[in-house]
């Protein structure tokens, strides 16, 4: 029995390698569940989740209804009102009614019993779950994207709690007409906005990661690029900060950099004892438990997205984050004077993001430059990719012209060779001997068959 191209076809899309591990740890399912469930090892599984491969056919549609989100439950729209009784221009004008349609029932009757109801809100995604940030973690209770008390922004520079894209200040909302086609951003404008809403910010995490200014800003600019050369990927990613965020870490804790002179040590620390302390703090700590201690409570993501992009389970996660405060908790006191993690999380939240807005780091490049130089890079690794091609192609022809077509074997050099003994049968002939040969050869035989020659 085949199998028909309408049941893949049914089968809806995967979101992104990352968005599958939230699903997965949202519904609080281990690895090894997902693979009892779909038939699969755990290592598979783990692949899945990485990007490496990606599930088929009967193995995709159980994947895909497993880590499925829950449907969110919308309230029952009542019925409204009629439209000509309160119009949204007389309740944005304060006009009357009653006035502009004299036959209408008056104003005051229907305000009173039923008030009109506003047009109905797009509503927002619900945040997702974090069952590794729960009780038993490092941070003990869960929190919410958008904790009261810390305050949000779009730039995502520490001290700045991330909201969620629908609350984003500064990012702008696609209206309905741009939706049908009336206009359309192009990948320049967007790339752009991009840049222009999380770059400065960024650098400044960059900052606190690495201790040196110059790297931050390279670091930033460099990840961007990328971005521009692998837009197609970014632009439909479901975090296109978040893209360009790990490809600026990754770059910036490369150890690399030590090679280079500009970059073998960190700035000067700041002159404040308090900033110094924590700066002091920071760079003494391993990169991968400082990376996660500056995304977890510097940019303000929960606990399953900084194991997702520091590439570590949650657990893991979790322990980095312990580990890393209590290192920085010697060295500021009031960190350690803290009455619970969530106390912790919010005291080192501040002090990094006043860390970060009182060093002065460089501003990085307009967008358009750094596209421009984007393409001017892309461009030259292509030229050099054609050159380094072509020149083999050339070395290959050359030396299939001038081999030889046959072996010949090499004559081996001439040696002395003693201590032979001489060799056996019939010896040098003498004087006498070559003279007899010659008289011999010269006379003709006469006489009997039996001749015996004549010596003079």
């Amino acid at each position: 029995m085949t199998r028909s191209t309408t049941d893949e076809a049914a089968v809806p899309p995967l979101p992104s390698p990352k968005e599958r591990r939230r699903l997965r740890e949202a519904k609080s399912l281990s690895e090894d569940e997902v693979a009892a469930a779909v038939g699969v090892t755990r290592a598979t599984v783990r692949s899945w989740e990485t990007g490496r491969t990606s599930p088929r056919g009967r193995k995709r549609a159980l994947y895909a209804k497993l880590i499925a989100p829950e449907p969110a439950v919308k309230p029952t729209a009542k019925p409204t009102a009629k439209p000509t009784v309160v119009t949204a221009k007389a309740a944005t004008a304060g006009a009357r009614p009653a006035a502009d349609h004299p036959t209408a029932e008056p104003a005051a009757a229907p305000a009173a019993t039923d008030p009109p109801e506003a047009p109905p809100l797009p509503e927002a995604p619900p945040p997702p779950s974090d069952p590794g940030a729960g009780a038993g973690t490092a941070d003990g209770p869960s929190r919410a994207p958008e904790a009261p008390g810390r305050p949000s922004g779009a730039a995502e520079a520490p001290g700045e709690r991330r909201t969620s894209p629908a609350e984003a200040p500064g990012e702008r909302r696609i209206s309905p007409g741009e939706a049908f086609g009336e206009r359309r951003t192009s990948p320049a404008e967007a790339f752009d906005e991009l840049y222009a809403r999380t770059a400065p910010g960024l650098v400044r995490q960059t900052y606190l990661l690495s201790g040196r200014r110059a790297l931050a800003r390279e670091s930033v600019e460099r990840a961007f690029e990328l971005a521009w050369q692998r837009w197609p990927e970014v632009a439909v990613d479901r975090d296109p900060a978040g893209w360009v965020r790990a490809a600026a870490y990754e770059y910036a804790m490369s150890p690399w950099h030590r090679l280079r002179r500009t970059h073998r040590h960190p700035d000067a620390p700041p002159t404040e004892p308090g900033k110094r302390a924590l700066f002091d703090a920071l760079l003494d700590l391993p990169p991968a438990y400082r990376r996660t201690l500056l995304l977890y409570d510097g940019v303000g993501l929960d606990l399953p997205e900084t194991a997702a992009e520091t590439e570590a389970s949650t657990p893991a996660a979790a322990g980095r984050l312990m580990t890393a405060r209590a290192a920085v908790a010697e060295r500021l006191p009031e960190l350690a004077e803290a009455d619970s993690p969530a106390e912790q999380s919010a005291l080192l939240h501040d002090r990094l993001g006043g860390l970060a807005r009182a060093e002065h780091v460089p501003v990085p490049r307009p967008a358009r430059a750094v596209r421009t130089g984007s393409e001017n890079k892309a461009r030259l690794w292509t030229r050099a990719a054609v050159a380094g091609v072509a020149l083999l192609i050339a070395a290959t022809g050359l030396t299939l012209h001038t081999a030889p077509t046959h072996y010949e074997q090499p004559i081996s050099p001439p040696e002395r060779v003693g201590g032979v003994p001489p060799r056996g049968g019939p010896q040098k002939l003498t004087a006498q001997d070559l003279k007899l040969q010659k008289s011999l050869g010269e006379q003709l035989a006469h006489g009997p068959e039996r001749l015996v020659p004549e010596l003079r």
